[in-house]
């Protein structure tokens, strides 16, 4: 045995079993319900991540290999700060007996005498009443994953947690891979992938509590580093397959409308330079570049939305896309959760009106979100593909800010996002929304206002900084 390797890795191998143990201790000892232990434990965990990271982050392989070992850590571990299992494992199950998920909702399914799967109301208490009451607004992809659960694992629930879990590790696995690459790719230091992959927030809200957000951030890269790398036609196709899985990555379309015609230019320059490197290029006008510019982001949201109707196919009826629609539209116009700016509103519309006004204000603010997402497309400068990438993080952000309800897996894409800029507001962020599980730890469900608030004024006020303090930094890279 080699005792060098661990006279020279001692103090990191100790914060990694460190890391383990706390890993270990939320996987199999934490109840949803104690607050102060979950912060404690989560708190330990960022820390001894920085440290890691910061101690080696020209080690790529060990931090890998560790990034590995902790999501294992939760492998056979049912999840204890999220119930939304209970749901993918009910869809999965339908879809493997011919049910179609989207035409029906739990409850009313339950009465039918010709239904029949494991476990039914084991699932249906488990998932609670908010989804058991509603149509299933998970993306086809999704569904994929569920039913292939469901298919392999008909009896029992950890069987079906295992392979969802095995997805979302494999994913993370793809998103460490191709985040190297697209970073190596635009000169940017790779072991920055790390503050999404070592994210104590990402392993525990993805692999931990089985979030597939993990897989829509998995194909966004890979379709955002095919996109890097000018081969549109599979960049659109895995555009669309995030798109598949969530729909959260539709905001993000608009953005590439001055990529295209950036790209062309720089593409129809080369090709000129090519043929005669001392003759101007002549042969390609301005003009002539936006034509062509026009056409390749024609096709690429043709491709791109076509893989996402494609996917629908299987499960089209009449219904399903009123269903599916009307269950999307519920997060906007009914539910509320950890928002900011909307709280705010809230609590005006009160004063104003004497009642929640969110029917009214869940329809105009993802209007207002879609105007911030054309300015950043046309009223931006756009340099280069780090530049891209920045504006897609500021249009999630402000989607994010403006949303009725923002759990804290929802800040998947905009931390892998932050992770190929300067910004590091998200990683903050990660770190505070934590808190938002204090709504857990009562029986009413009820939030504490005054830790939203602190959540938030550290959110905004790390951004503000380095917006236009350009001092700010939480990590030092």
């Amino acid at each position: 045995m080699d005792f060098r390797f661990f006279k020279l890795y001692k103090f990191p191998i100790l914060l990694a079993l460190s890391c383990v143990a706390f890993y270990f201790s939320f996987a199999y000892g934490l109840e949803r319900a104690d607050f102060i232990r979950l912060i404690g434990l989560y708190a330990a965990l960022f820390y001894l991540s920085f440290k890691l990271i910061q101690m080696q982050k020209f080690n790529f392989w060990f931090l890998a290999a560790l990034a590995l070992i902790f999501r294992l850590v939760f492998i056979v571990s049912l999840p204890e700060l999220s119930q939304d299992y209970f749901r993918f494992i009910w869809d999965g199950r339908l879809i493997a007996e011919g049910w179609n998920p989207y035409e029906f909702i739990p409850d009313e399914l339950i009465s039918k005498a010709e239904f029949s799967i494991s476990k039914p109301m084991e699932l249906i208490k488990g998932m609670g009443s908010l989804s058991s009451g509603h149509y299933s607004n998970y993306g086809p992809l999704n569904q994929l994953m569920f039913a292939i659960a469901g298919w392999l694992s008909a009896q029992s629930i950890l069987g079906a947690v295992v392979i969802f879990r095995i997805f979302i590790i494999l994913a993370d696995l793809g998103t460490l891979f191709f985040g190297r690459k697209l970073l190596k790719s635009i000169g940017l230091p790779e072991y920055q992938i790390f503050w999404y992959v070592l994210n104590p927030f990402i392993i525990i809200e993805m692999t931990g509590n089985l979030h597939f957000e993990s897989v829509m951030v998995f194909f966004l890269i890979w379709s955002l580093y095919l996109l890097h790398q000018r081969k549109w036609f599979w960049s659109a196709v895995l555009f669309g397959l995030s798109i598949s899985v969530k729909l959260l990555p539709l905001l993000l379309l608009p953005l590439l409308f001055k990529y295209f015609f950036k790209a062309s230019t720089a593409l129809s320059q080369t090709n000129a330079i090519s043929e005669d490197e001392n003759v101007t290029d002549k042969s390609h006008p301005e003009r002539s570049r936006r034509i062509d510019g026009f056409k390749r982001l024609f096709l690429y949201y043709v491709v791109c939305i076509s893989t996402v109707v494609v996917s629908f196919l299987p499960f089209y009826s009449a219904e399903v896309v009123s269903n599916f629609l009307s269950s999307v539209g519920l997060w906007f116009g009914k539910f509320e959760f950890n928002a900011s700016i909307y709280y705010i509103i809230r609590w005006v519309g009160f004063q104003v009106k004497g009642y929640n006004i969110i029917e009214t204000v869940g329809k105009i603010l993802p209007i207002i979100t879609i105007l911030i997402i054309l300015g950043l497309t046309f009223l931006r400068k756009y340099q280069n593909i780090q530049q891209l990438l920045k504006n897609m993080l500021f249009a999630v952000t402000a989607y994010l800010f403006l949303a009725t309800t923002v759990h804290p897996w929802y800040l998947a894409i905009p931390l892998i996002l932050s992770v190929f800029t300067e910004m590091k507001y998200v990683i903050a962020w990660s770190i505070v929304i934590m808190v938002s599980y204090y709504a857990y730890s009562n029986p009413d469900f009820q939030e504490n206002l005054w830790l939203v608030a602190f959540e938030y004024l550290v959110v905004f006020g790390y951004m503000i900084r380095e917006l236009f303090l350009k001092s700010g930094r939480i990590v030092k890279t």
